[in-house]
């Protein structure tokens, strides 16, 4: 077992017994599962979305409903599988009723996300809508955290993180485009900026 698996499954475990979590009774109550992520623990590329939705919550595995087909779709249009790739979420837990995270909970996750970042240490961060994109952008301090996705979608944006100077790429959340088809070819199109990441 090499070591990065056994700082993620440590991640795992540790939010598997989280019981100060902000979503904890919420999880518990519906027989949920805390999403921690999931993929290859040497990835370049990294998705991070916003949270776990209910398919994820009950199979505690990322991306596994209607946007996680779409997603493996667009893998699959750069000649990628999820194997990969990892991916994971700012907030591990399903928030009641898919709202927003609140800032409570984003402080409480975030640092499982953070020490993700730091153990597989990825070429290239893809962020999942608008909430993962201003977040880590924000987290860490790039001259583009003001921007709106609509501006940055499908850009590669220079990002100082803890181990040197990687990419973040903005892209839409994948479930956008269920409710709008038209919109992707956006997606695909966007999706082609990870190619020089592979």
């Amino acid at each position: 077992m090499t070591e990065r698996s056994d700082l993620l499954r440590q991640i795992r475990d540790e939010l598997i017994a989280a019981t100060d979590a902000p979503l904890y009774a919420y999880r518990t109550a519906n027989g949920y599962y805390p999403v921690a992520g999931m993929g290859n623990h040497y990835a370049k590329i990294m998705f991070v979305g916003e949270a776990p939705g209910e398919n994820e919550a009950k199979q505690g595995r990322p991306f596994v409903g209607a946007a996680g087909r779409f997603l493996d779709e667009l893998l699959n249009s750069i000649q990628l599988k999820r194997e990969d790739v990892y991916i994971t979420n700012i907030v591990k837990d399903r928030p009641p009723d898919n709202r927003d995270p609140s800032r409570e909970e984003i402080a409480y996750y975030a640092p499982f996300l953070i020490r993700q970042i730091n153990i597989i240490q990825p070429q290239v961060i893809a962020t999942l809508g608008r909430f993962s994109m201003t977040w880590l952008l924000t987290r860490y301090n790039s001259p583009y955290q003001t921007k709106k996705i609509s501006e940055l979608h499908g850009k590669v944006i220079p990002l100082d993180v803890d181990y040197g100077q990687i990419s973040l790429v903005a892209l839409y959340h994948p479930a956008q485009a269920l409710y709008k088809a038209a919109d992707r070819p956006i997606h695909l199109a966007d999706f082609k900026a990870l190619e020089a990441f592979k």
